[in-house]
């Protein structure tokens, strides 16, 4: 069960695994996501499910390395399993044909981006993928995202790739050149608050997925509580993916930094 089929290494601290997975492959959606363990006191991490094969019965997740958990499932090599996967958990994204949509990917954002773009454009939309890091290393997915895409663009910190300049920069000179039914940001909270401030400007309607702030993933620990709209929100049930206008992302940071030393001294 849950056996690792393929590992393939994107960036130092950044591994994507292909795990046996037949039922979750065959029932999830763009927007779910699993809690995998590695290891029978291991942790429960949330990952979103960057893709599955139905035929093969697998789900691919991609794990940066932060911690003592996620540094055990970025160790495990092909043959090796995870000793909890479940799912699939959380509210599936919501497609339809909207007309342009311009997806925006920060980082490892770019793995639960990429099932929301290939359904966005199998629904019969126009869309724009804008990858964003801070150098072309880790920069992950392209050729990927480049099949289900009319465009890609590839913004760069350090204009080591693509362009010179943030995630931002390239939203808005899609929105000044041509209309935009639909954004949808995935990466890290600051990112996903300026993408936001940049298309509220247009009026121009934003989707954004809050996974990083999960831990339990089922509702009980109330860690990833967020105010929507001035409501309480807890993502792993509600979400993950809420309008991205209406999002309290300052109050999301302060959450986020909890336990920035507990990982750095990790």
């Amino acid at each position: 069960m849950n056996k690792i089929v393929s590992k393939e290494h994107f960036s130092e601290h950044v591994v994507k695994l292909v795990v046996e997975a037949p039922m979750i492959a065959h029932s999830r959606r763009p927007g779910h996501f699993v809690i995998v363990r590695a290891g029978e006191g291991g942790e429960r991490i949330p990952l979103t499910i960057a893709d599955a094969d139905t035929e093969r019965g697998t789900i691919t997740l991609i794990i940066q390395e932060v911690g003592v958990s996620t540094k055990k499932i970025c160790a495990l090599e092909p043959g090796d399993s995870l000793t909890d996967v479940v799912g699939p958990l959380g509210q599936a994204t919501h497609i339809e044909k909207v007309g342009t949509v311009v997806c925006c990917g920060g980082g490892v954002g770019v793995a639960p981006l990429l099932p929301i773009i290939k359904a966005m454009k199998e629904a019969g939309n126009r869309v724009v993928s804008i990858l964003a890091a801070r150098n072309s290393e880790l920069i992950i997915l392209e050729e990927e995202v480049a099949k289900y895409s009319d465009e890609v663009i590839v913004m760069t910190d350090d204009g080591s790739a693509g362009r010179k300049g943030l995630v931002t920069a390239g939203v808005e000179s899609v929105i000044e050149r041509e209309k935009v039914d639909l954004v949808v940001a995935i990466g890290p909270a600051v990112m996903m608050k300026f993408v936001a401030l940049t298309t509220k400007k247009y009026d121009v309607p934003t989707m954004c997925s809050l996974n990083t702030i999960m831990v339990d993933g089922t509702g009980m620990c109330g860690a990833c509580r967020v105010t929507v709209d001035g409501k309480t929100k807890f993502v792993c049930i509600d979400g993950p993916e809420f309008d991205a206008h209406k999002v309290d992302f300052d109050e999301m940071m302060m959450r986020l930094k909890s336990y920035s030393f507990e990982t750095q001294k990790k």
